[in-house]
């Protein structure tokens, strides 16, 4: 039920395309735009090819964010995040975070899913490419991003619950709760600053749990 619910909804945020051509992502577009294609070949030997263009993936936080459907190189219909496209066999569900795509899979009517593929020229392309071919190299990276995750999240959790627990309520509760990690405030910054970079990177994957939800 909760699931038709929100199929109804996201079918309420979709508006139908007016037609123009797919444009080409340009190598300025990199930290504003990201571009997915999904060939799907049917009985009959033809094959279409949707494309997902989200042109404004920086803008999280205000509900303007839109992504847009394209059907063989035309405009085909657009919806505001997070999208849910009909198409043929199943559905295009798309979805962003804070830190950049965090969904985009073609569902099928069986349950089935898999993941759109990246435009080569994209940041997520590219760390797709990067993973293909040096994927040593891209298992260190994925490491490296998650271990700046839980030590960012980590200790600014254990710092934050000491305040949190001075308060009269909680403290009457469970009593007071003594940090045993007090650090400068340009280690907290750098530690931020890491955890956000670390979600970043995850995003290019389209890797996202509740530690990216918790980097925010």
């Amino acid at each position: 039920m909760i699931e038709d619910w929100r199929q109804r909804r996201a079918a309420k945020r979709i508006q139908d395309g007016d037609g123009r051509a797919l444009k080409s992502l340009r190598w300025w577009q990199l930290p504003f735009r990201a571009l997915f294609y999904l060939p799907l070949a049917h009985r009959d030997g033809r094959q279409t090819v949707y494309a997902v263009d989200l042109p404004y993936r920086a803008d999280t936080g205000s509900g303007k964010a839109r992504a847009h459907l394209y059907l063989d190189g035309r405009h085909h219909a657009e919806s505001k995040l997070p999208a849910a496209f009909p198409v043929e066999g199943g559905t295009i569900e798309v979805a962003i975070s804070a830190f950049g795509i965090k969904r985009c899979h073609y569902v099928t009517t069986d349950g089935a899913e898999r993941q759109l593929i990246p435009d080569p020229k994209s940041a997520e392309g590219r760390r797709a490419r990067l993973e293909r071919d040096h994927p040593a190299l891209s298992r260190s990276i994925g490491f490296l991003s998650v271990l700046m995750l839980l030590i960012g999240v980590g200790l600014n959790l254990l710092q934050l619950a000491e305040p949190v627990s001075r308060i009269p309520p909680i403290a009457e509760s469970i009593g007071r709760f003594e940090s045993p990690v007090h650090l400068p405030i340009w280690l907290n910054f750098a530690l931020a600053v890491g955890a956000i970079l670390g979600s970043t990177e995850r995003a290019l994957r389209l890797r996202y749990s509740l530690l990216d939800k918790a980097g925010k």
